[in-house]
């Protein structure tokens, strides 16, 4: 089995997830079915199906969330340290071509959220970054930019 690395806040996010799913989106789809069945002919109630397809929506999404915590293998940013590019690690990089500078911290698969600088340790920039160390450039080819080089500024564990 696969171990999914990931942060403590990673993991809660999906912990909190799965408990909403549960305990709340559960019960409301079973309360939606059982009042479209009270309409009368299933065959023709829209209400119905899509109530269902939403309980199938869901019990699945419970499945994903309950194999992700259970492969879960917490990384406890705060005991690392150093300058080589690792998990966790928050980087500050200047694109070689247009000299802008942006930061990123290297996260789990499910927490990644660029807009927030929250890159996922699966995306082509990260697989790239990992095992570098300040001052080292990268190279990666993008689908959208195609060819980009980076350099690494600084590297830090917040």
């Amino acid at each position: 089995m696969e171990k999914l690395p990931m942060t403590a806040g990673g993991l809660k996010g999906l912990q909190d997830e799965l408990k909403h799913l549960k305990n709340v989106e559960r019960h409301a789809v079973i309360k939606a079915i059982s009042e479209a069945r009270e309409h009368g002919d299933l065959s023709e109630n829209a209400e119905y199906h899509a109530a269902r397809e939403r309980q199938g929506f869901i019990e699945g999404r419970i499945k994903e969330l309950e194999d992700k915590v259970a492969r879960a293998e917490v990384i406890d940013i705060s005991k690392l340290s150093g300058q080589d590019v690792k998990f966790g690690a928050t980087v500050t990089l200047i694109d070689e071509d247009t000299d802008e500078k942006t930061t990123y911290q290297i996260v789990g698969i499910d927490e990644a959220d660029i807009k927030k600088g929250l890159l996922s340790i699966g995306s082509p920039l990260a697989r790239a970054l990992i095992g570098k160390s300040i001052g080292d450039v990268c190279d990666i080819s993008t689908p959208a930019k195609g060819h980009k080089s980076y350099e690494i500024l600084e590297v830090s564990y917040k």
